[in-house]
């Protein structure tokens, strides 16, 4: 397993992360959850990524139980908070100092540890002073319940606001999660070069864009059974943008690319996201251990320039780059 630092910080973790959304305790029966962890520890992943409203927190009740006897020392586990969790009530969402003091000690009960690795603002909350937000993930690290702070799906400025206050407050804001792939590359014009100027590394999600990067989504056809663009729980409705023929298309065509490079379909696209340097670390999910082990193959391979122009001319013009898209919802979005 490749190694690299979190950001400009000392924190070391694995290339490749696991993370649990859409899968521990909603896709995924418990005992095939435990068998992915159990797989990614096997293949040398100690990154793990997890957030309070994946299945209303039954994720990371999962998660604990699957790492529980690990040694803890070994392990980066990341959780984050912004989200309504619970029965929803009116302090059951966002980033005021309430809401973070309260869920971080739910989220370190669930996981079943002292402290998390990276504690992250999972979307920019708008109706809260960005001073409260900062101050109260300060004073998370300062009690030694997380060590680094991080953010998921920031816009550039708003990474540059945060990154004044952790840096006024002496705290270590390291990391962004953001979607990033193939397909949707919105963090380059504006979020990568800025994370680079601030020392901010992307952990990024959904690097096989929901699955669609498998080539398992044959234009003119319907989804496999079973897929996850059947699921109803949610699943359906993220990969569900790219299920278009000109899209699926062009990722058939980056079949011969993949063979030229001795990689799956799914391996070039996790190898790809990794290429770039401001990429800590890419997230894989899985619902079966050998997805886990497929995908890690990816860690540490380099595409030449050659194959990464190639598949620029397959993809152009299915390619999403508008870095408008990265946003976080008002109040009145989140509570529907």
């Amino acid at each position: 397993m490749e190694i690299r630092n979190l950001g400009a910080s000392g924190l070391r973790i694995s290339a490749i992360a696991y993370g649990n959304w859409l899968t521990h305790g909603s896709q995924v029966e418990e005992e095939a959850a435990l068998a992915c962890v159990r797989q990614a520890l096997d293949e040398g992943i100690t990154t793990f990524d997890t957030a309070d409203v994946y299945a209303n927190t039954a994720a990371e009740t999962v998660l604990g139980k699957a790492l529980a006897g690990e040694r803890r020392e070994g392990l980066e586990i990341f959780t984050k908070v912004f989200w309504p969790t619970g029965p929803g009530g009116h302090n059951d969402h966002g980033l005021s100092r309430k809401h973070i003091m309260e869920s971080i000690d739910g989220s370190l009960r669930r996981l079943g540890t002292d402290y998390v690795d990276l504690y992250q603002a999972h979307r920019y909350d708008h109706e809260t002073p960005l001073e409260e937000t900062m101050l109260a993930f300060a004073d998370v690290v300062r009690a030694g319940k997380a060590l680094y702070i991080g953010v998921s799906e920031w816009r550039a400025e708003e990474l540059r606001a945060a990154a004044e206050l952790a840096r006024e407050l002496r705290v270590p804001l390291v990391s962004n999660q953001p979607q990033y792939s193939m397909l949707w590359r919105v963090i380059e014009p504006e979020v990568v070069p800025t994370s680079r100027e601030l020392g901010i590394g992307q952990v990024v999600w959904s690097p096989i864009a929901q699955g669609v990067l498998t080539g398992k989504y044959l234009p003119g056809q319907p989804p496999p059974a079973g897929s996850r663009a059947t699921d109803t729980k949610g699943g359906a409705d993220n990969v569900s943008r790219w299920l278009k023929d000109d899209v699926l298309e062009r990722v058939q065509q980056l079949k011969p690319i993949a063979q030229d490079a001795g990689l799956s379909l799914a391996q070039l696209a996790v190898a790809w996201v990794l290429q770039n340097d401001n990429v800590s670390a890419a997230i894989i999910g899985a619902s079966r251990p050998e997805q886990v082990t497929e995908n890690v193959k990816a860690a540490g391979v380099k595409l030449d320039a050659e194959t990464m122009a190639a598949i620029d001319r397959v993809l152009d013009g299915v390619v999403v780059t508008d870095p408008a898209l990265t946003r976080s919802p008002r109040r009145s979005e989140v509570l529907g």
